[in-house]
């Protein structure tokens, strides 16, 4: 069986930045995801496509086919006083912002007195990528699965 569309797609996989340090790793829990259903990264999707069990692959995928290039005007000077009832606001926390787009994330990146620096763009943006990649198990996904647009079960989605 190959990864294709609406194929559930277990994978063991290193995730290292442009300088070969380690970003994430499944560690022994593999990440099951539905394939073309843009569950994952675009680039990594694509190089995945039509793989078979066993195949083993390191992909390097730029940031344009990743999390995308950086956004400046994600970065903005905000009023302390937009974050009512918290107290103390340092860099690295994250919050949820809400604008015209709808929901978004995002990271205090400097506190000036009363001006808070926030960033938008995901922590990865503007990052080329490598993957180290062990296909582990392809299968059919379920009629729910595909309703739903991701993966159930052992390392996929849990409903409850």
């Amino acid at each position: 069986m190959q990864v294709e569309k609406d194929k559930v797609v277990s994978i063991e996989y290193t995730l290292k930045d442009a300088d070969g340090h380690v970003i994430d790793a499944s560690n022994g829990k593999p990440l099951a995801y539905l394939h073309g259903h843009g569950q994952i990264i675009p680039g990594l999707e694509k190089a995945l496509e039509g793989k078979t069990v066993g195949d083993q692959l390191t992909v390097t995928v730029p940031a344009a086919e990743a999390y995308g290039e950086r956004v400046e005007q994600l970065v903005q000077q905000v009023p302390r006083q937009l974050f009512q009832g918290i107290e103390t606001i340092e860099v690295g926390m994250r919050f949820e912002a809400q604008s015209e787009q709808g929901t978004h994330s995002v990271e205090v990146t400097k506190v000036d007195g009363d001006t808070i620096t926030v960033d938008g763009n995901h922590p990865l943006a503007g990052k080329d990528l490598t993957f180290e990649v062990e296909i582990v198990a392809i299968r059919d996904a379920t009629p729910d699965e595909i309703a739903h647009g991701h993966a159930h079960g052992p390392g996929g989605v849990e409903h409850g």
